[in-house]
């Protein structure tokens, strides 16, 4: 199962099980203060969702490894491309 199909599958069990207990499906009596929470329940886990986005973008940005092998051969290949251009008379 993919993340995506994780993620869509947790997406439609929290929103159900949200529009049973607003609706009343359950035949739950639940308190007031109950139910003012359950209406905001999805702008908080919207919230919530874009705080976890956010702080994991922030993290990986933040321990991002350079690849100094990388760069340095990917420097040598470049150099190998403009002596070559050179020998074939482009000038830099």
């Amino acid at each position: 199962m993919t993340k995506l199909a994780q993620w869509l599958w947790g997406l439609a069990l929290l929103g159900s099980t949200w529009a049973a207990l607003t609706t009343g499906a359950l035949g739950l009596e639940l308190p007031l203060s109950c139910r003012e929470v359950l209406w905001s329940l999805p702008a908080y886990l919207l919230v919530s969702a874009g705080c976890y986005a956010l702080g994991t973008v922030g993290y990986r940005v933040a321990t991002f490894h350079d690849c100094e092998d990388a760069a340095r051969e990917l420097q040598s290949q470049i150099q190998e491309a403009r002596a070559d251009l050179a020998r074939r008379g482009m000038r830099f």
